[in-house]
This record gives structure tokens, sequence and C-alpha cells, in this order.
């Protein structure tokens, strides 16, 4: 008997036909069985009416004339057609005449077009507000603030260093390396130099236990990052957690951390679940935008590694309409075997790091155990080899391929969005 799963790729998905006798399970996060009792804009509107540990945005806004908004960019499906219309109205609540910025928080992604912005925002906000792009590669865009924790120094967009209220908007899911995403990510990465973000992203902090998903205690990554908001005095974060759809489901305002903590209290109780191993694992980075290109995808990678057994095979399902990412990530994931990688990677000083190894560093990891067959429509077999990684041009000829590696009887697990599910140790 067959069993038809679907598993979200690019803007669509793709349907895996798998025998029942072969599936060993189905993992997917509880965010796409929980039902919210209010609509989506309810959900936000009474999180802003209700903030976590601080007073109402509204009332922050108040004598407050230079107006800093984080945003997240194109890489990530924060539903701001939503939610910047409400922040942007509870801040000329308070103060009509607030000179507002939308700061574009972009890491070191490629800057984020007036398309996509349009796309992202709506005409209206994209058209009419005052809008800046972090290019974290223009020195003089930066200003330094102090050293973090680990020692790094932390440079900061000067809009937002020099703002008088410093405001943040962003999406809580499991992060790989971060514990989760939202919060205090949008300052460290989002709108830091280069020098910050590799810094923070190091060798030596990647490779941290404390460094995986689900993990906040002790995680250096994780503490760099609060440190370095709270530096820049963030007053007050939306926060929202989607379902599978990029539908909200929860919003927490208010605190950097009380809020944030809240979220991700809430997240974790949808996502986590205690791993089940498979000599085959199927998974996908939860389709666009997020399976844009292969610098994204060790997020769900990381996922299926935790629910593989010894030398079992990982099929990993992404698009990659914009190709590998990053050209440094793209000459490192090439630069030989993943030993190799690996080895090369672990030598390089914190204050040396290479802007997007930490990504080819975790696919090293990750390589030297399990094969990775990469289904994708717009990277070439030569490219995808090159990589270190099997290709294919179908989610059946991965699975075929996979029963050839692993026998006929090898049991499969299918998590259809990894970067929904935090595995958790029993």
């Amino acid at each position: 008997m067959m069993r038809k799963i679907k598993i979200p790729y690019d803007e669509g998905t793709l349907e895996l036909q798998l025998e029942e006798r072969n599936l060993k399970a189905v993992i997917t996060a509880d965010g796409d069985s929980f039902r919210p009792e209010k609509t989506e804009t309810e959900l936000i509107k009474e999180a802003l009416e209700h903030p976590l540990g601080t007073p109402a945005l509204h009332t922050l806004a108040q004598g407050r004339n230079k107006v800093v908004l984080v945003t997240s960019d194109h890489t990530r499906a924060v539903p701001s057609r939503l939610t910047l219309p409400l922040l942007l109205k509870e801040i000329r609540r308070g103060n009509p005449e607030a000179d507002i910025t939308i700061l574009i928080a972009t890491g070191l992604h490629r800057a984020t077009t007036k398309e996509e912005q349009r796309r992202m925002f709506g005409e209206e906000i994209a058209d009419r507000e005052k809008i800046v792009v972090n290019n974290a590669f223009c020195p003089e865009e930066f200003v330094r603030i102090c050293e973090l924790p680990s020692g790094a120094e932390f440079f900061v967009n000067k809009i937002a260093a020099e703002c008088d209220l410093l405001i943040t908007e962003g999406f809580i899911e499991p992060h790989f390396f971060a514990g989760f995403s939202g919060g205090r990510k949008s300052i460290l990465p989002g709108i830091c130099n280069e020098a910050t973000v590799n810094e923070n992203h190091s060798y030596r902090a990647i490779a941290s236990p404390y460094a995986a998903a689900g993990v906040l205690e002790k995680n250096p990554i994780h503490e760099d990052m609060v440190f370095a908001a709270r530096k820049v005095n963030v007053r007050f974060i939306l926060n929202v957690a989607l379902n599978s759809e990029k539908k909200v489901i929860g919003a927490f305002a208010g605190d950097l951390e009380e809020a944030h903590e809240r979220g991700v209290e809430f997240v974790r109780r949808l996502s986590e679940c205690v791993p089940v191993k498979g000599d085959i694992v199927i998974t996908s980075n939860g389709g666009y935008p997020l399976d844009q290109n292969l610098y994204q995808t060790p997020k769900a990678a990381a996922t299926a590694e935790a629910c593989a057994v010894e030398d079992a095979v990982i099929i990993m399902c992404a698009a990659c309409r914009e190709g590998m990412g990053g050209t440094y990530f793209e000459k490192l994931i090439v630069k030989g075997t993943p030993g190799e990688i690996d080895q090369y990677l672990s030598e390089i000083p914190p204050r040396e790091t290479i802007p997007e190894q930490w990504c080819a560093q975790i696919y090293a990891r990750i390589l030297k155990k399990h094969k990775i067959i990469l289904v994708t429509d717009y990277l070439d077999k030569e490219t995808v080899e090159r990589a270190n990684m099997i290709h294919a041009g179908s989610i059946d000829e991965a699975l075929l391929r996979a029963f050839e590696l692993k026998g006929r009887n090898a049991e499969v697990v299918v998590i259809p969005d990894g970067v929904s599910v935090l595995a958790v140790k029993e």
C-alpha cells in the first residue's frame, strides 16, 4: 500500500509516494494542528495592546522623533503586510510627526530589491515609507559599540545606534545554531557589519555543544546576540509564530527578552518531538523563501541529522532558485572532501572568520556521517556533486537512489518541513 506525503518545495509541494512497509514515521510540528481562537490580525493587535514587560508602543513613541523599525529581509517569511501597518499606526498614535525609518535586516545576505519589498510589505509601505537596506559590507554605515562577551567587536548600523526609539519585528522558529530565531537576531546578525557577524559565527562558536536548535542556555551565539540587542537599547519587539502555511498562530510583543521567551515557550511546545531514527530521512527547508539557495538548507539538514541512524542517507528537497547562495559559501562547500573542509575551517581564528563559513561547517559535519541527496530544479548535477552531494531531478529519483544505497527494506523517516521541527533527546 502506498502513502502519499506532500513536501514543501519552492512555492508549491512535491508529492512523495512511499510504501507503508518502509515508512517508519512522519514527523511534523504541532503548529499545523493548532487552531487559534482569533484571526491573524486579532492575534497581532492583542499582543500590541497587552505587551509583556513594557508600556504600549504608542506610549513609548511619545516624544520620540527618530524611530527605527527593524524588519526581516526577503529570506524570511515574516508577515510584514500584516504587522508593519499595525506597528506604524501604533508609533504614529504616540507621535504623529515621528521620523520613521524601516531598516531591513539583511545580515550578510544580498540586498532586498524594491520589487521584493513591495511583495513583502505591500505597495503602500514600500513606495511611501522611508526604507533602508542594511549593507554589512559598507564600513562607513556602522559604528562600534563595544566588545561582546565572546570577545567579538560589536559594530551596528548607525541608523539604529543614533535613533530615539528602536523597535524590531520577526518570527520565531527553531534555529540550528542560535537556538531559536526572532528577538535579538534582528540586531545581530540582522543589522551588524560583516566583521561582527563573522566573529559571532566563528568555527569555535558553531562547534559549541550549546550552539544547537532549541538551546539558549549557555549558547555563546545567543548570549552575544542578547548582549548586543540590549546595548543598542531595543525597547520593543513584535514576534510571531507561524504554521507551515506561513499563517500567524501566535503573537508576542513587548520587552526584548520577556516577549521573545514567551514566544519561544509557545513555539517549543508546538515543535518539540522525540527523534525517530531512520535509514533514510527525507526533509525540506519549508519551501520558499528558505529553500531559495543551498546556503540556507543546513537548517533542515541538521534536523534530519538528529533523526538519522549511523550512515543514513538524507534526502534534502530544495529548489535553490538562486543557486548556491553566497559566494563565500559556494567556494568553501566545494573546497575538498567534507573532512578537508572541516579541517580547513577549524584552523581559522575567530577574528578571521570567513563570511558564510558556518553553513559549510555544518554541512561538512553532516556529510562526514551521511550521504545527502539533493532534489533541486535549479542546481545542475556537476555543481551538486562538487558540493559532495548526490543530485536528483525529482523526489522519485532521489528515493530510488536512496533505496539502492540502503536496501529495499530501509526504514524511512519523513520530516516534511525540517525547519519547523525541534528534535530533542529522549
